[in-house]
């Protein structure tokens, strides 16, 4: 016999959040607060990095049953860094960072925010040069403002795309739609969980000339079912 199980309510979807950011090291979980409706879950509270702003949302993302985050941390760093200290650093960083073209990027910081430009060939050269930066002491945010110029068609790129999923073990790629024009990619369907929504836009920035995805996939967790 098979007993279908209802998906979570909001009050144990939270319940599981604040555990899970109990479980991660990188978070100071006694500053964050954590608030739940309809499975979108709104993080609150203040923080010392930003590096650990985003360590408390990518561990919120691991939890089923989240469907959407609304990061509100507050970044409020221990002692005091000048811009042009930060941003001396952030040049370095990115100069060290074997992924990040430094040639091609321009940064200035203002008030502890980190806006990068310039052009890139890869989405993972982008990705590269904010992870370079988003670690340093007294950065409070990052704006990538970085474009990848795509170098391809938009047919090749649409079929790369969908045989990646393909062979993507933790995508579901019959539940998922890929539309391609210039460089820019639609996602569209629906997966089990945040991790496959993200799994997805990963393989599709993985393609050779995508500018930008648009994720338009939809979180609805199937009902779980036991013998």
């Amino acid at each position: 016999m098979q007993a279908n199980i209802p998906k979570l309510p909001d009050t144990q979807i939270r319940h599981a959040v604040l555990r899970q950011l109990e479980w991660e090291p990188e978070v100071s979980h006694d500053q964050i607060g954590v608030g739940v409706m309809e499975g979108v879950v709104t993080l609150t509270g203040q923080v010392d990095t930003y590096a650990e702003k985003i360590a408390a949302e990518r561990t919120t993302k691991r939890v089923y049953g989240v469907k959407a985050i609304a990061n509100d941390l507050q970044v409020r760093p221990v002692g005091v860094r000048t811009d042009t200290e930060i941003a001396a650093d952030a040049v370095r960083s990115l100069e060290a960072h074997v992924s990040a073209p430094a040639s091609q990027i321009i940064l200035t910081v203002r008030d502890g925010w980190v806006t990068l430009e310039g052009s890139v060939d890869w989405m993972f050269q982008k990705e590269a040069a904010e992870s370079a930066v988003q670690y340093l002491g007294g950065v409070r945010g990052i704006d990538n403002q970085i474009t990848v110029i795509p170098k391809v068609s938009s047919a090749e790129v649409s079929e790369l795309i969908e045989e990646a999923l393909i062979r993507n073990a933790e995508v579901e790629a019959s539940r998922i739609r890929v539309e391609t024009h210039n460089g820019v990619i639609t996602l569209s369907g629906t997966v089990d969980s945040w991790t496959e929504k993200e799994e997805a836009e990963r393989a599709s920035w993985s393609a050779p000339g995508v500018s930008r995805v648009v994720n338009h996939i939809v979180i609805a967790p199937e009902s779980i079912f036991y013998e």
